[in-house]
């Protein structure tokens, strides 16, 4: 995250004019979004659609990276300070080693 503080900095900038918790809010709500629209490529892929909709596998991937962005996004608007931190915190818990580590002791 630290190489793109810049992007992030303009991404809170064009949010300036919300409350921090609306602002965070917001941020999360659009996670769900970029993951809705990974599902929508996903049965567009498997042509579950109505519409008749071809998608692609690379259209789910762009859909889940913008999840993921729109995540990382969150974590940063949620601790600006903290947020890789919190991270690397949870994703080493949430990986069998930090499982096992943490069974140990």
């Amino acid at each position: 995250m630290g190489q793109h503080r810049e992007a992030l900095r303009r991404c809170r900038a064009a949010g300036a004019h919300l409350p921090d918790e609306e602002l965070k809010a917001l941020q999360v709500g659009k996670v769900a979004e970029e993951a809705g629209e990974a599902m929508h490529a996903l049965h567009g892929l498997k042509g579950l659609t109505t519409r008749g909709n071809d998608h692609t596998w690379s259209e789910v991937q762009n859909d889940l990276i913008g999840a993921v962005i729109a995540a990382l996004l969150a974590m940063h608007y949620i601790d600006p300070t903290g947020a890789r931190a919190t991270f690397d915190e949870i994703l080493h818990r949430r990986t069998r080693r930090g499982r096992e580590a943490a069974a140990t002791t």
